[in-house]
């Protein structure tokens, strides 16, 4: 039986998926087809975003007709194809394969404010009960805490070589500031002559951070709330540090804000941010954030008043300088902060107000 509201496409080659029949399109991988499906293909190297790595092979997949198990994340689909994604051997594969791994991390439990990622391989380890005390032996990654970086935990005894880090970083930034380095237990994360990353290309819009499946890479100032007893809350909202409106998710405990995550389904980023989005949202409840306006006296200091009256010596200074100066002394400047509604009258203001064009916005800088 064809699984009609799973296919995408209403004709055209098929595959059976666990005894379900769907259409894909030619190019398609196995997994992008299971996905559709719905069926819970664990992995560990793979991002959507990115070209597929086929790295971890969590993903394997049972192919009637095929001796191996392939990786259904490299393997595209092709008509007729007859695929198990979790028959037993494939399922004792995954948890061996799970065991290697975590034998290697010194903890299969990071705190979730290291990142989007950082749950993956705890949630798998979880899953499937993988021991992680089975392989202990020799260990690879080493970490570099001295990097004296205000925003990227450098823990590279949690690494697992999935290099999404790395891929992330060339294929989505385009900053190429991280590679891999040396072969086996010696592989190694590292920058261009191992230089910490504020002397690297990183430009610390923290991809890397958000896309680590074990919290090796992590936000340095999300975890100093790590230790606050309330549970983390997510609320979705848009980045107001410029015109492109990114979607990001503001985490908090109890009233604090703790840190942010790029919202990786966000129409506008999918799931990137600049550096500014990622790490600057301590402003928020920083001591010196002003929180009533200010009136500048004669003597040069600051008065604090409420909103009314602050309005009111506005719009008088406004008046002022229109009548000692004629209308083109005044200029504005919207925000690019600011909705298209509040820059509409914000030229509004200034052209009908002063009967002049000098208006302008800073997305434009």
């Amino acid at each position: 039986m064809i699984n009609e509201p799973n296919s995408t496409f209403a004709s055209g080659p098929s595959i059976k998926i666990d005894g379900e029949t769907i259409f894909f399109s030619e190019g398609e991988t196995i997994y992008e087809v299971a996905k559709r499906l719905q069926k819970n293909i664990p992995t560990l190297c793979y991002d959507e975003r990115l070209e597929a790595f086929g790295g971890c092979r969590l993903c394997v997949v049972s192919v009637e007709g095929i001796r191996n198990p392939v990786a259904s994340c490299t393997t595209k689909a092709t008509d007729g194809m007859v695929v198990q994604t979790a028959p037993p051997e494939i399922e004792k594969m995954r948890r061996t394969l799970l065991e290697l791994v975590s034998s290697e991390n010194r903890d299969t439990q990071p705190n979730p404010l290291s990142g989007f990622a950082s749950q993956e391989l705890s949630a798998l380890v979880n899953k499937y009960g993988a021991r992680n005390g089975r392989f202990q032996g020799a260990k690879s990654g080493t970490s570099n805490f001295k990097d004296a970086n205000p925003f990227i935990l450098r823990d590279y005894e949690q690494c697992i070589s999935c290099y999404r880090c790395v891929r992330v970083c060339a294929e989505q930034e385009g900053d190429y500031a991280i590679s891999v380095a040396n072969r086996g237990f010696k592989t190694q994360i590292t920058t261009e002559f191992d230089h910490d990353l504020r002397d690297s290309d990183c430009t610390f819009c923290g991809q890397c951070v958000q896309t680590c499946p074990t919290g090796a890479l992590a936000d340095k100032k999300a975890l100093r709330s790590a230790e606050l007893p309330e549970e983390i809350k997510k609320t979705r909202t848009v980045c107001p540090y410029c015109a492109v409106g990114c979607s990001i998710d503001l985490m908090t405990k109890g009233n604090k804000i703790v840190g942010a995550q790029p919202a990786m389904k966000g129409p506008a980023n999918k799931g990137a941010l600049c550096i500014k989005g990622q790490f600057t949202f301590d402003f928020i409840q920083h001591e010196d954030r002003l929180k009533k306006p200010l009136i500048k006296q004669a003597d040069g200091t600051f008065k604090e008043v409420e909103w009314d009256e602050a309005l009111k010596a506005a719009a008088k200074g406004f008046a002022r300088a229109k009548a000692k100066y004629g209308r083109h002394s005044v200029y504005g400047i919207a925000s690019g902060r600011a909705p298209h509604e509040a820059a509409y009258t914000m030229q509004k203001f200034i052209r009908a107000g002063f009967g002049t064009h000098h208006i302008d916005n800073c997305s434009r800088a």
